[in-house]
């Protein structure tokens, strides 16, 4: 069904009726992509298909704002790290899966932030199509922003299902992308960043 069709029986269609039009086209979309791939699109396991993933990529390229809540450090200048964050993303190359952990410092200089938010800064960049590279700067310029620190480190390891499940077929193969801010580019500052990160694994 196209957005027009759906339209064309309301008078006054409202911002609800030109959203479930929008979403009624994109499963319509998918629905010919199965069809163009040989599939049946009304066989029972394929049937709701068309609505669960139009939903599905609702939730996964939707980022959830949200406060990015700082406090006073109280006189704390040291480095704080939070290792192991699971990232989950989607390739923007072939809309396929990478995943794989974030690891986060930053040196504070006069204030500290909600460890959650760490997490959350990670899942928020990742939340769209993306590739790993843009993530991690990305993780690392808002906390910057946010927190005006010192210095700000990001480390991500992923693995990308665009290269394991299709083309080079590289099973199990890793990729490490790193972000280095302020104090972070002196080496003995990120020689201190990888010892927590290796320690904690």
């Amino acid at each position: 069904m196209s957005i027009g069709s759906y339209l064309s029986g309301i008078s006054a269609p409202s911002e609800d009726h030109v959203k479930q039009a929008e979403q009624l086209a994109a499963e319509d979309n998918f629905r010919n992509l199965l069809k163009y791939f040989g599939e049946d699109p009304n066989r029972e396991g394929l049937k709701e298909t068309p609505k669960r993933y139009v939903k599905a990529m609702k939730e996964l390229i939707n980022p959830e704002p949200f406060n990015f809540t700082s406090f006073d450090a109280e006189g704390s200048d040291e480095m704080v790290v939070q290792t192991n964050i699971p990232l989950f993303s989607l390739c923007e190359h072939h809309t396929l899966p990478f995943f794989g952990t974030a690891h986060v410092a930053y040196i504070p200089d006069g204030k500290i932030v909600g460890l959650s938010k760490l997490a959350r800064a990670v899942k928020y960049c990742s939340s769209a199509f993306q590739n790993q590279e843009r993530i991690t700067s990305q993780v690392a310029e808002m906390i910057q922003k946010e927190l005006n620190p010192k210095g700000v480190a990001v480390v991500i390891t992923a693995r990308h299902m665009c290269m394991e499940m299709r083309g080079c077929k590289t099973s199990g193969a890793a990729t490490t992308t790193s972000k280095m801010l302020g104090e972070f580019k002196n080496k003995d500052v990120q020689k201190e960043f990888y010892t927590h990160i290796y320690n904690n694994k």
